[in-house]
């Protein structure tokens, strides 16, 4: 079945010149330079982007010790002068073309990328080789960067998923490459010269370890002879011998480290050691992962978490790196429950069998692992990356193909290989972070001693085809009485997408139902007077489709993703959760403790503080005003009777079904119309207009964190204003790596590693906020810098070529932003929603690109005066 679904193979011809007379150019095409750099391209017209990678062999695994982040660092200060261009000119070149660029390190690789409108791909491929061969590595822009990336290290230790990731590294892979944290040590990376940087990119950056996508609405024959003019020249100095597999012994007995801190939860880890890429058994393992914890319906979720109700959140994954793996089991949790879940967990994985697992379940794992590889294309950057990922990592041009082969035969015989050889206790590694009141309670002693007790060694081992679609464009039905239909045919793939957004959400509850809003949305599609949790879980993950609810601060909405073969499945299923919701006591229950674990977790971490706290900060009143998550007291009263009442008010406000993709428009109209009839006319509803607060300055502290955290806060009009094209032109100025704010504050300054703007708006009500992660020495240079630079908006204006950056970058986003088809049926049903047409949107921006330089020196001396801003801090 999983091959017959399968989409047709990507057949790849290796080119021995420029170009092929003749060829499909609907066919991938991979070409290898004399000089041995791949360059692969993948034609595809669904959208006016192009998304170029340039992937290299040289990742943190490749660094000695005396290297330990060299590799970061690089990816850092590449974005620094070149011998053509300023610092920042790189990003803002591909930003004026109206593209986003970044780079990423991993362990095995270095990927530079640059997403831009289809015209502009060159500027990507000449832009990215600038940036690393002409990098200049200037000395006093290496020693800001740097600064740079030791701010980054100190904020990764704030995180309680990163310090405990890095832990792990250390026990799973000691004397290895992957023992060390991609992004080094404060010691290596203060020490790294310029010298140092370009022996790096001379040693590693050789045309043989490199690979070139080229992906979207291009010329195959045009990309590849300009990539043959800008990389052929260059040449190998060394031979590179690729990286030989880890070789490891059985351990001897499991290992455990505990830390203790200012956290509210316990965030636990429990790994063993895998093989790396292109092992026999690496489909198997995917699909063994998926089965104990790759989603609602796997083992340890639905025992954990669901029945026992003993963690927050619990997962498995399998992740597999050039020279070795791991299967990964992560979970969040209390500490009152660890000593029990850590038993149960050990007995369960020591008890673990292949046969345990239905014949459904493993087609459901199969089905969702290749929906994974299919979702990969529905962006012209997933595509990319998908395709080059296979490819460079030695997986072959029919590497996908290839893999999903392999997964649709595994079996039982094949699972219970996977956990004779690698489910073993005496390799199991753990890591647990556990709030400082729990330290004498638990030790790593302990936890080691349990697997023996619980987990001896050698245990385990001996154990419907659819109506075609209406051809056009997209449609708006009126279904009377506050209700409508969008509906907008896309047949590039076979899926569908449906959103329903009502006004409503937190506006509709009382100050002391703080958070009932989230709770409902949350336990509304955990059963109906049909089906349970369990239930609905199943029928989901053995179709590959998505269902979820969400409330925000003044609507709701409730959204589906399907193959569009199931359609008939998932619309049926949609109606019956929004007519027959049963808010059975018991998941309410398990919604309830969900939100409480989700607002500790908030507060751990200090943006999610940050934003936990912000409206309530800055609006008085009304639900604008709300925490959204509420009051922990609060939520632990609320009921099932309170979620339907909620419900019942919620279902009485306008609202407009969107759908978006391959779909049967009868079928669809049937369900609109029938949701439409049983709903009723709805009640008048207008957006409201919220009161400031009187207070300006708020300071929060989280205990024992390195950085402070800044905002600075300007009210803005809402989005039905005259000024939101303004503003949001004036945000992108300020925004991203080519943007006023981070050049100022990060490039010149070194103030901090995170500096951005955003713009929140709501109909009627907005505001534009300054944001920087800092030093706590730092903080009130960065408060002044802040002011200097909207000061500096309001006093002159801004260059050209600023407002031209800009202007491109707000189309590149526009595009990008709706490439998948879930994006598409959502915006649509909130614009409309909003009192607005369905290219809102699209006609802000071509409001914005027709303001001058002086439009928005008057917008920033309205509206970006720090004496009328509002401050939040978060401290240490």
């Amino acid at each position: 079945m999983l091959r017959k679904m399968m989409l047709a193979v990507m057949l790849v011809v290796v080119l021995a010149g420029v170009a092929v007379a003749g060829s499909d150019a609907s066919v991938p095409r991979v070409y290898v330079l004399k000089n041995g750099m791949t360059v692969a391209v993948l034609e595809d017209e669904r959208f006016p982007l192009a998304s170029v990678r340039l992937y290299v062999h040289a990742g943190s695994a490749y660094e000695t010790p005396e290297q330990s982040g060299i590799s970061h660092l690089l990816e850092h200060m590449v974005f620094k002068s070149t011998e053509t261009r300023g610092a920042g000119q790189a990003a803002k070149d591909i930003e004026s073309a109206g593209g986003a660029v970044n780079a990423a390190t991993s362990f095995d690789y270095t990927m530079y990328y640059a997403d831009l409108p289809a015209d502009r791909w060159l500027v990507g491929l000449e832009v990215i080789k600038d940036m690393i061969f002409g990098a200049r590595f200037e000395p006093s822009e290496l020693e800001s960067e740097k600064k740079v990336v030791l701010a980054e290290i100190d904020r990764g230790r704030d995180d309680p998923q990163d310090v405990m990731f890095q832990d792990l590294q250390a026990l799973m892979w000691p004397g290895t490459g992957y023992e060390r944290p991609i992004i080094g040590s404060r010691e290596r990376v203060a020490g790294f010269s310029r010298e140092d940087l370009k022996a790096h990119v001379a040693r590693w950056y050789q045309p043989q370890s490199m690979l070139l996508v080229v992906a979207g609405k291009v010329d195959a024959g045009e990309v590849l002879h300009k990539a043959e003019a800008l990389f052929g020249d260059m040449k190998n100095d060394r031979t590179i011998i690729p990286p030989m597999p880890l070789v490891r012994t059985a351990g001897a007995r499991p290992e455990v480290k505990v830390e203790f801190g200012e956290w509210n939860k316990v965030y636990l880890s429990v790994a063993f050691p895998t093989p790396g890429m292109r092992a026999p058994r690496e489909a198997a393992l995917e699909i063994f992962a998926q089965l104990l914890g790759g989603d609602e319906t796997s083992r340890l979720y639905r025992r954990f978490k669901y029945e026992k109700r003993l963690v927050d959140e619990i997962s498995a994954s399998s992740m597999t790196l050039e020279r070795g793996g791991i299967l990964y089991i992560g979970a969040t949790l209390d500490a009152a429950n660890l000593e029990t879940f850590w038993k149960e967990l050990l007995d369960d994985l020591a008890g673990l069998k292949a046969e345990d697992f239905t014949d459904r379940e493993i087609e459901r794992a199969k089905l969702n692992l290749e929906d994974a590889l299919f979702r990969a294309r529905e962006t012209i950057p997933g595509l990319a990356a998908k395709f080059g990922s296979f490819v460079f990592f030695g997986y072959g041009t029919g590497g996908e193909a290839n893999y999903l082969r392999a997964a649709g035969q595994v079996d039982r015989k094949e699972l219970q290989g996977v956990i004779d050889a690698w489910l073993k206790p005496g390799d199991l590694r753990a890591v647990a972070l556990l709030p400082r009141d729990a330290q004498g309670k638990v030790s790593a002693e302990a936890l080691e001693k349990a697997v023996a007790a619980v987990w001896p060694a050698g245990a385990g081992a001996a154990k419907t085809d659819l109506a075609g679609t209406k051809a056009g464009g997209t449609e708006i039905v009126d279904l009377g009485g506050g209700h409508r239909l969008v509906l907008s045919p896309d047949q590039a793939l076979p899926y569908a997408a449906v959103s329903m957004v009502f006004a409503g959400g937190d506006m509709l509850l009382a100050p002391d139902e703080q958070g009932l809003a989230q709770l409902a949305s949350d336990a509304l599609i955990m059963g109906t007077t049909k089906r349970g949790a369990v239930e609905i879980q199943d029928f989901l993950s053995d179709r590959a489709a998505s269902l979820s609810a969400a409330s925000g601060r003044d609507t709701f909405s409730v959204e589906a993703r399907y193959p569009s073969r199931f359609a008939a499945d998932l619309l049926g299923l949609f109606a019956e959760v929004l007519r027959e919701p049963a808010f059975a006591e018991k998941e309410v229950e398990r919604t309830r403790q969900s939100q409480l674990a989700g607002i500790k977790r908030q507060e751990d971490e200090p943006m999610g503080l940050a934003f936990r706290k912000l409206f309530p900060f800055l609006y008085s009143g009304g639900g604008y005003s709300y925490t959204r998550l509420g009051d922990p007291a609060r939520v632990a009263a609320f009921t099932p009777d309170d979620a339907r009442r909620f419900m019942a008010r919620q279902m009485r406000m306008p609202w407009v079904l969107s759908v978006c993709g391959e779909f049967d428009r009868a079928k669809v109209v049937e369900l609109a119309t029938s949701l439409a009839a049983w709903c009723g006319p709805a009640e008048p509803y207008a957006f409201a207009t919220p009161e400031w607060g009187k207070k300006r300055e708020e300071k929060l502290t989280l205990a024992e964190r390195n950085q402070s955290h800044l905002l600075l806060v300007f009210p803005v009009p809402g989005t039905n204003a005259p000024q939101t094209p303004g503003l949001e032109l004036l945000n992108t100025v300020l925004a991203g790596q080519g943007g006023l704010l981070f050049k100022d504050l990060r490039e010149k300054e070194s103030l901090g590693y995170s500096v951005t703007s955003f713009l929140w708006q709501s109909v009627h009500t907005g505001f534009m906020a300054f944001y920087i992660g800092t030093e706590p020495q730092k903080a009130e240079r960065a408060m002044e810098g802040f002011k200097r630079v909207a000061a500096g908006l309001a006093a002159a204006d801004l260059p050209e070529a600023e407002v031209s950056r800009a202007k491109n970058l707000l189309w590149g986003d526009y595009h990008r932003e709706r490439q998948r088809l879930g994006a598409r049926s959502n915006e649509a049903a909130r614009e409309l929603v909003y009192g607005y047409g369905l290219d809102h949107d699209r006609e802000v921006i071509e409001k914005a690109v027709t303001l001058s330089a002086k439009d928005l020196r008057d917008l920033a001396g309205k509206y970006l005066d720090p004496g009328k801003a509002y401050v939040m801090r978060i401290e240490p």
